[in-house]
């Protein structure tokens, strides 16, 4: 048994080493999805940047109103640039076919991400940008090496440069230096994209705010019903002995 425990383990072991390690260190995106006003500028800045070329295919605007606290007019009056449909999806007008032959493949719908990546890789991913002339758009990202995606936010946040280490024969990334600054402080512009992370993070699970309160009265529900149960069942074995 013993000799078939270290057989699994010296098997696992490359796949276990690929899963822990080799990326880059994620900073903690702190979102928190009760604020309201967070989500409405991250939405903001999600139809302004993203949507032009990535969807959110599985997110409706009327739904998005109504969870974000906006009204259907305000939705449409600043946030709907792709249809005058408040039922639709958040869908871009770009052809996938034209997509794919821009940028070598089409853009990946957003519905999700955040449930496939985590949010702390979505804020520290778009945060990570540096220049690269190596690259077609020019930059090049510490988390998604060699990445086909142009830095959309660049406007914002300014150019940055990646400072690199040399490690035992490995680049190793040590810090960035802003080259050119843009319309944001850092600390204004690490502001919106944990507004923007935030957004994400609700389209991938509309429900999740309401599924947590939710479950907080299940639990309060659990503990008095445990309090009569107990009570019950001394009742009924007080005479047994």
């Amino acid at each position: 048994m013993k000799k078939l425990i270290v057989a699994f383990l010296l098997a696992a072991a490359p796949v276990l080493g690929l899963a822990a390690g080799g990326g880059a260190h994620l900073d903690k995106a702190n979102i928190d999805l009760g604020d309201k006003a967070s989500l409405q500028r991250g939405a903001k800045l999600f139809v302004n940047y993203c949507l032009s070329c990535h969807s959110a295919k599985y997110q409706r605007y009327n739904r998005m109103a109504k969870d974000l606290g906006m009204t259907e007019e305000e939705v449409k009056e600043n946030l709907m640039f792709t249809t005058d449909k408040i039922g639709d999806t958040m869908q871009i007008a770009m052809a996938e076919e034209d997509a794919a032959a821009w940028f070598g493949t089409a853009p990946p719908d957003l519905s999700v991400i955040t449930r496939a990546r985590g949010v702390d890789w979505i804020y520290t991913y778009l945060r990570s940008f540096y220049l690269d002339e190596s690259r077609p758009f020019g930059v090049n990202n510490v988390v998604f090496p060699d990445v086909g995606m142009p830095n959309v936010l660049w406007q914002l946040q300014g150019s940055q440069r990646a400072v690199f280490q040399d490690h035992d024969g490995q680049k190793v990334f040590e810090k960035f230096e802003l080259v050119d600054p843009g319309t944001m402080s850092p600390e204004q512009f690490d502001g919106a994209v944990r507004d923007l992370t935030a957004f994400l993070s609700y389209v991938g699970e509309p429900i999740q705010m309401e599924r947590k309160r939710l479950g907080v009265w299940v639990l309060l529900f659990i503990a008095v019903f445990f309090v009569f149960a107990y009570m019950l069942k001394k009742e009924y074995w007080k005479d047994v002995h």
